[in-house]
């Protein structure tokens, strides 16, 4: 509600309070726990108009790029982590998580109602004008030395294969670490790029 989206109905448990201010419905006893996809829900579901997308990358300076990105979780993690170190967006290309996934809206914490989330290939971010900068666990510069001004694409590989060592970006980028992993899951990875890249840019 706080970030403008139009909850169509509210459906409202009983022994609860509606909060939406807007049409609701009185479930009766048990029902909700029936019908939500938790395992002890809260006492308010809704159905929420998914906005038109009125924006794109060429409208953004600082974004988040997950190139077939699959599993929810990791995406929810990579908006909300997105949304706290201020990224404007989060761009995903084609065959990637659908990002009103249930799982994913879950994992963001309401992150994806703050950042928008747009798709579009790698060439039509560059062709937006963004620096891509790709992801590896063994290329490129540690990401403290990285420049990360102007305009940045912080582009991320699947879960599986990650980028592949010849994907179309201008710049590779590594997370050092001294253990003996190989790589960071690809929403830890994210969460440490994006606030690397924002504290620069302060």
């Amino acid at each position: 509600m706080s970030a403008g989206w139009t909850v169509e109905a509210e459906f409202v448990a009983t022994g609860a309070e509606p909060i939406t201010g807007g049409p609701w419905f009185a479930l009766a006893e048990g029902v909700v726990e029936r019908v939500a996809t938790t395992e002890r829900p809260q006492p308010h579901l809704a159905v929420v108009r998914m906005p038109d997308v009125t924006t794109s990358p060429s409208d953004h300076d600082l974004i988040v790029v997950a190139d077939t990105l699959n599993d929810p979780g990791n995406l929810g993690t990579i908006l909300r982590s997105s949304e706290a170190a201020g990224i404007d967006a989060v761009v995903l290309t084609p065959g990637s998580v659908d990002p009103f996934n249930p799982k994913v809206v879950r994992a963001s914490a309401g992150a994806l109602f703050h950042v928008p989330t747009l798709t579009a290939t790698l060439d039509e971010v560059r062709s937006a004008g963004f620096r891509l900068v790709g992801t590896s666990s063994h290329l490129g510069m540690p990401h403290d030395e990285l420049d990360w001004s102007g305009r940045v694409a912080i582009v991320l590989g699947s879960e599986a294969h990650g980028l592949a060592d010849d994907a179309p970006v201008d710049a590779w980028v590594r997370i050092a670490h001294r253990g003996r992993a190989e790589s960071l899951n690809v929403a830890m990875a994210a969460t440490v790029l994006v606030f690397e890249a924002a504290r620069q840019r302060r």
